[in-house]
C-alpha cells in the first residue's frame, strides 16, 4: 500500500495500481469476481508516525466493463497531527466474503450429485440472488417459494438437475422459456458461466426483475426478451442447442414453444411432476413438430428423491426441421390443444 508509512500489503496475485487522491492512500486490485476475498490478520498493524492506522475496504463494479475492483484505503496522516489524534488503535480485520449460510453450504454438497463442483464465489452469487428474490417478491409476485432452504432446493438444485439429463460442453446456446423469477435459466448460467443464455418472459414486471438481477450479479451477457414465445419462435428458429421450461404448461404445449427454437439435434428439457397423463399429447406434438422423447429422468434416479420428491425431467431431441406454422398463435393453440 503506497502510504506515508511505506508499508506494502499484498492483496491479490496481480499488480496493484496506486491512485493517491489528496486525502487517502489507496490500492486498487482488479478481480475476476464481484465478490473479492481479502483478509488481514487481526494482529496486523499499520503504523504511520507512531499511530496505528485503521483500514477500510470497498468493493465496486465497473458497469460498463463488468470488472470488479477491491479498494483498500488508509487515511493519510499529517506530521503536524496533534498527539491526541495519534493514539494507538486496535488494527481491524477487513471483512471477507462471508461463508455460505447453512442452506447454501448444504446446496454445494447436494449439487455434486448432478456433477457440479461449485466455488465459494458461485455460492455467494446464489445466496445474493436468493436475498434479492425474497426482497422483490414482496412487491412483485415472482414465486411462492420464499424460505431460503426451499429456494436452495426447489429453485437452484431443481434447476441444476438438467446437468444430469444430457451431456453438456458448457458452451451451449440455451433458451429458457417462461423464465419467471429466473429458474432454471439463471441458475444454469451461474453454475456454468460459459453458457450463452436467453431468458424469455412475457410478463413485463418479471422481465424487469430478470434484467435487474442480472445487473446486480454482473451477468451482463445474459439476454432477456420480454416477449411471448409464440412470436419469438418465428424470429429465432433453429438457433439454440438446448431449450428449457419449468412450470409453463402441459408437456405438449411446452414442446410447441421450445422445438422451433432448436437446431436439428438440439434437446428440450422440461421439468414436470407426474407426466403419465401428458405423454400422449406430447407424442402428438413431437410427431407434428419434429421431436422425439428420448428419456424421462426421475429425481429418485439421481439420488435426490428425498430432497426433490416426485420430480421428473423429460428430454426431447429435435429430429427434423419444424414446419413453419409452428408455434401456432395462442388463440389457435387454445382451440386445438395437444
Amino acid at each position: 500500500m503506497p502510504a506515508d508509512a511505506k508499508v506494502n500489503v499484498k492483496l491479490a496475485p496481480v499488480a496493484s495500481v496506486p491512485l493517491p487522491p489528496p486525502a487517502l492512500k489507496v490500492t486498487v486490485c482488479p478481480a475476476a469476481s464481484l465478490f473479492v476475498h481479502v483478509t488481514l490478520s487481526p494482529t496486523f498493524t499499520v503504523r504511520a508516525f507512531g499511530t496505528n492506522e485503521k483500514l477500510w475496504m470497498l468493493t465496486a463494479r465497473d458497469a460498463a466493463e463488468g470488472a470488479a475492483l477491491a479498494v483498500v484505503a488508509m487515511p493519510s496522516v499529517r506530521r503536524s497531527a496533534a498527539p491526541a489524534t495519534r493514539r494507538a488503535r486496535r488494527a481491524d480485520t477487513i471483512r471477507a466474503v462471508p461463508a455460505a449460510s447453512a442452506p447454501f453450504a448444504a446446496l454445494a454438497r447436494e449439487a455434486t450429485l448432478v456433477g457440479l463442483e461449485l466455488t465459494p464465489e458461485q455460492l455467494s452469487v446464489c445466496e445474493r440472488y436468493a436475498e434479492e428474490l425474497i426482497e422483490r417478491n414482496t412487491s412483485v409476485n415472482l414465486t411462492a417459494i420464499t424460505d431460503p432452504v426451499d429456494i436452495a432446493h426447489k429453485h437452484f438444485l431443481d434447476s441444476w438437475t438438467a446437468f444430469a439429463a444430457r451431456r453438456w460442453t458448457g458452451r451451449e446456446r440455451v433458451i429458457d422459456v417462461g423464465s419467471g423469477a429466473g429458474f432454471p435459466g439463471l441458475a444454469l448460467r451461474i453454475a456454468r458461466p460459459e453458457l450463452r443464455m436467453t431468458l424469455v418472459e412475457s410478463v413485463g414486471k418479471k422481465a424487469r426483475f430478470l434484467e435487474d438481477v442480472c445487473a446486480l450479479l454482473g451477468l451482463s451477457d445474459v439476454e432477456v426478451r420480454n416477449e411471448r414465445a409464440e412470436v419469438l419462435g418465428h424470429e429465432r428458429r433453429d438457433r439454440y442447442d438446448v431449450g428449457t421450461a419449468r412450470a409453463v404448461g402441459t408437456l405438449g404445449q411446452v414442446l410447441e414453444y421450445l422445438l422451433p427454437f432448436l437446431r436439428v439435434g438440439g434437446e428440450a428439457i422440461v421439468w414436470k411432476g407426474r407426466v403419465e397423463h401428458e405423454m400422449e399429447g406430447a407424442k402428438k406434438a413431437c410427431s407434428a413438430i419434429g421431436g422425439e422423447i428420448v428419456r424421462v429422468i426421475a429425481t429418485s434416479d439421481l439420488g435426490l428423491g428425498e430432497i426433490l420428491p416426485g420430480r421428473n425431467l423429460v428430454v426431447v431431441r429435435k429430429t427434423r426441421a419444424t414446419p413453419t406454422r409452428y408455434p401456432r398463435p395462442a388463440a389457435e393453440a387454445r382451440r386445438r390443444p395437444w
